[in-house]
This record gives structure tokens, sequence and C-alpha cells, in this order.
């Protein structure tokens, strides 16, 4: 028996949920799961129904794609480990989760490889028996830099996902459209507060009394692209600036995990500069 993952994502109009599972009625289909939401502001419907049975994909396809608006996008999957290459740069912590997480099996993935601007981690990874790849940016522009992580990028598609494991470079417009909406980054703060360097310092010295982390995609307006996933945890005035770190780091690697489990599970819809995630 087979299971698909069925996402839906057009204009919203009267009737849809009723002929999509009309012909999931019709091919035998047993729903095993079901999220609709309408966005009533800019009239938009999203379907994540998850089904089981002996349907033939290409004719689930058709026939679906017969029933909704025109402008539907329509995606059948069936469930599968993604391909997905981590990115770090010097902080362990984000990047090390993430391999536990891997190595105990609780991620739907196959991680290529990681890369990373410095030789530091290399250690740590190889202990998970993962492809380590160092690529410097010392005497190299930006843009020649990226392209060669482009260019070692491009021996391992397909990719579905690249993750910035505290990857603290800022990517030009050329990678991030390479890799649109499929690139998830984890920010040390609800957006955009505390931004550029030491954020926790900064964040001390405003005597914050929550610190937090939001995981999101990656655009073209710096930390700014559509947000996956947030958590907070509090604080008070005894916590020095080293001890918030600490504690930002560990709401940093949690939420981060989280947003790449969503993805891979397939439950997350980029609407416009935000997201549906069911």
């Amino acid at each position: 028996m087979n299971h698909y993952r069925i996402l839906i994502d057009c204009s919203d109009e009267k009737g849809l949920v009723y002929k999509v599972s009309s012909i999931f009625f019709k091919h035998e289909l047993n729903i095993l799961s079901n999220n609709e939401f309408v966005d009533k502001e800019n009239n938009k419907f999203f379907m994540r129904s998850v089904v089981a049975g002996d349907a033939d994909a290409s004719v689930l396809q058709a026939e679906l794609k017969a029933v909704l608006p025109k402008d539907a996008s329509l995606d059948i999957i069936a469930p599968a480990k993604k391909r997905i290459v981590l990115m770090a740069t010097k902080e362990s912590h984000a990047l090390g989760d993430i391999l536990i997480r891997y190595e105990a099996g609780e991620l739907d993935a196959e991680i290529v490889a990681v890369i990373s601007n410095y030789d530091l981690l290399e250690p740590l990874v190889r202990k998970f028996d993962i492809p380590y790849h160092t690529i410097s940016h010392e005497g190299l522009g930006r843009e020649e830099h990226e392209q060669k992580v482009l260019d070692l990028l491009s021996s391992f598609e397909p990719i579905d996902y690249i993750v910035l494991a505290k990857y603290m470079r800022i990517l030009t417009p050329l990678f991030v459209e390479s890799y649109d909406d499929r690139i998830i980054n984890i920010h040390h703060s609800f957006l955009p507060a505390f931004i550029g360097a030491n954020p926790y310092k900064q964040a001390f010295k405003r005597g914050v009394k929550i610190i937090g982390a939001t995981a999101h995609f990656v655009n073209n307006n710096l930390d700014e692209g559509p947000i996956i996933a947030q958590d907070v945890i509090a604080v008070d005035h005894a916590y020095g600036w080293k001890e918030l770190q600490r504690l930002g780091r560990d709401v940093e690697k949690i939420v981060l995990s989280r947003a790449l489990k969503m993805a891979l599970e397939d439950r997350i819809f980029v609407n416009a500069n935000k997201t549906v995630i069911f």
C-alpha cells in the first residue's frame, strides 16, 4: 500500500474540500490526516492530506488538477528521505544537535555533506561518517567564494534543503535564488531585534526578560524571510551575558531542529513572506 502527502495551494473557492475528498474516495484512498486553511485576506486555500492506498500517482494528479482552480500548485509526494546539506562556520551547538538527532534516526533525511568556511568542526562531523568540505573565504571576494560553494553543491544534486547551522556569512542574491525557499536559517532572537555582533551582550545591556530564536527561510532581505518556528525562555536580572548566550544557544538548536523536521515532513507552505504550517 502506497502512502502519499498531497499538498494543495490555490485560490479559494467553494467546494474544494468536497471535490478533493471525492477523488480520494473514488480511488479508495484512506485519509490518514487532513488539514486545511484559508487566508481570507488574500483568498488563498491551503490543504495537506496524508493518504494511503494503491492509486496511481500520475492519474491522481491529473484528476485533482482537473477539479482545482487553474492557479493551483499541487504536489503528490511519496514520503522518502530528503537530501540535505548542512553549512556551518565555527559554532558547534546547532550543527551538533542535528547530527545527534540524525544518528538517533529522528530525521527522515540523508545528510549529504557539511560545508564550512573553516575546518574547526571537521573532527566533530567525521565522528558521524559524514563528508566535510572546507571552502575557505580567505583571500576571496564574496561572489568568488560563493561560486566555489555553489560548484560543490551542484555535485550533490538533487538537494532538497540547505540548513545554515550558524553559517555566519551573508548570502548573495545569486545564491539565494539558486535555492529559493530551500535554505533554512536560525537567528538568535525574535527578528529583527539585536542584529549584528554579540547579540547576547546587546540583550544583557537592555535588561531583556525573554530570549528566543527564530528559524526562517532565507531571502534577499537579511533575516527577514518567512518564519518557520520560534521559541523563547524567561530570564531575569541575575543572568550575565555569557549565561544568556548559553541558554540562547539551547533555544537556537531546538528551534532549528524543529523547523527542519517540519520541512522534511512537507508541512510548510510559503505564503508571500509568511508560512502556513500544518
